[in-house]
């Protein structure tokens, strides 16, 4: 692990418990100040008394070193050391103003998936170390379910689509950890718990939509364009029909208006355009929704009507004569669109359930994997847990159900229930042993042996 902190800028460290990442980091912190003159290192964690304790340690370390390796120390307190050499550590909570302004050489984050607001924090603190070429970060955590910052980076690091290198302890690298010891522990805790605790396993948050397992096994995708909040991660095709959904939020900050372009031309299914915007107003989204469908082939277009997607809903009709949208009655006022009700709800969330299980839709957008993570069962119903967001989800929902409906049959030859419970069908088919065929039972009344098959008697 000191190898790995030496030889890369950015690191991230995922560890089991109690792995002695905590005291080695220290132990490295400390060698760092000593023989890099003039460096600020930044020790940060989830809370101010756990950076501190780190602080603690470090001075701990120092004093047991034999007496030729320590230096001299000028100032030292619970806050902060700083050496004869003008190096320099710094302790501190991870509030999005701790370290800001500072000149900082080397930036370690402890157990930081584990920090709340991490994504703001990150936001604000990553341009203290990027000003110079040879500053660094290191960042350790345990594991602590999906869609946080760690989880994050630790996944686009394991699969090079950013700069942080990735290193990992297992709990076998532990010494004194055997079988022995992982049968006791799980005895005395449980499974789920040995899992996240000690075998680095990302779970997600409990109760999710989406099985722990499919979780894992999505993977995102770098856009190839991206501009104004729109991803587009494969372009239109000729010939290829291409569905949209919509969810409209108010424009105010808070929810997202999105839109998800869907390639519906074969199995998988692919998410082929994002749109996500927090702070466009439903007056200007029909504008959006009208270029980006007819980009797409004049792709079929669902929106929520909820709330202010009525008013988008009816803009995009009227007022840009879009004729390639769902209705649901051609009498009643506000029929255009789909009203997110609990039935409509409850068969999207399940169809959705299915699609994704089975392996028939591709999602190719991080926030949209980020927020499966978190979208989970509350009630008889499924929602975004709190302080995240399931706009991009309920566009998936809203898919799911639309695979469900009459309309879907112009796009495929069966609707998604019928189609996943003729694979299981044939799935429990092939699992079941065939029953020999058995000819020439008895072949002679008479005979004092009697054939069944190949068995006689």
């Amino acid at each position: 692990m000191f190898d790995h902190f030496n030889n890369n800028r950015f690191s991230i460290v995922l560890a089991c418990r109690q792995s002695g990442k905590s005291i080695s980091s220290v132990i490295y912190l400390l060698w760092f100040a000593l023989f890099h003159p003039t460096e600020s290192i930044a020790v940060v964690a989830n809370k101010g008394s756990t950076a501190r304790e780190m602080l603690s340690r470090i001075t701990l370390a120092l004093e047991n070193l034999p007496f030729f390796l320590q230096t001299g120390v000028k100032v030292l307190n619970k806050g902060s050391i700083e050496f004869s050499n003008n190096s320099k550590v710094i302790a501190a909570a991870t509030s999005s103003s701790s370290i800001r302004g500072l000149s900082i050489s080397l930036l370690f984050l402890d157990e930081f998936a584990f920090i709340q607001n991490d994504a703001e924090f990150y936001t604000s603190t990553y341009p203290v170390v990027t000003s110079g070429k040879n500053t660094k970060i290191i960042i350790t955590s345990t594991a602590n379910g999906m869609g946080n910052t760690f989880y994050n980076i630790w996944k686009g690091a394991t699969e090079n689509k950013n700069d942080f290198s990735s290193f990992r302890v297992d709990w076998w690298d532990v010494p004194g950890r055997d079988e022995e010891w992982k049968r006791q522990t799980i005895a005395n805790t449980s499974v789920l718990q040995f899992a996240q605790e000690f075998s680095n396993q990302f779970l997600g948050s409990s109760g999710t939509l989406i099985s722990g397992d499919t979780l894992l096994r999505l993977t995102y995708n770098e856009p190839l364009e991206y501009k104004e909040n729109l991803l587009i991660y494969k372009y239109p095709v000729l010939g290829h029909q291409y569905l949209s959904f919509i969810d409209v939020a108010r424009g105010r900050g808070k929810d997202y208006s999105t839109i998800n372009v869907i390639d519906v031309t074969e199995v998988p299914y692919e998410q082929v355009a994002v749109y996500r915007d927090n702070l466009i107003s439903p007056l200007v989204l029909p504008s959006v929704i009208y270029n980006l469908s007819k980009k797409y082939n004049n792709s079929f277009t669902v929106i929520e009507n909820n709330d202010q997607g009525t008013m988008v809903a009816n803009a995009l009709w009227y007022d840009y004569e879009y004729e390639e949208m769902y209705t649901s009655s051609s009498v009643k006022a506000n029929s255009i669109g789909v009203e997110m009700n609990k039935k409509v709800k409850r068969i999207g969330c399940s169809n959705l359930k299915d699609l994704l299980e089975s392996g028939k839709l591709i999602i190719n957008d991080s926030n949209t994997i980020v927020e499966l993570t978190t979208f989970v069962e509350k009630g008889q119903s499924y929602e975004a847990s709190p302080g995240n967001h399931d706009d991009l989800v309920m566009n998936f929902v809203l898919f799911g159900w639309f695979t469900d409906t009459i309309n879907w049959l112009e796009y495929s030859d069966e609707t998604i229930r019928v189609m996943i419970a003729k694979e299981k069908e044939y799935e429990i088919e092939q699992m079941i042993t065939p029953i020999g065929h058995i000819e020439n039972a008895f072949e002679d009344a008479n005979a004092s042996t009697s054939t069944i098959g190949n068995i006689s008697w």
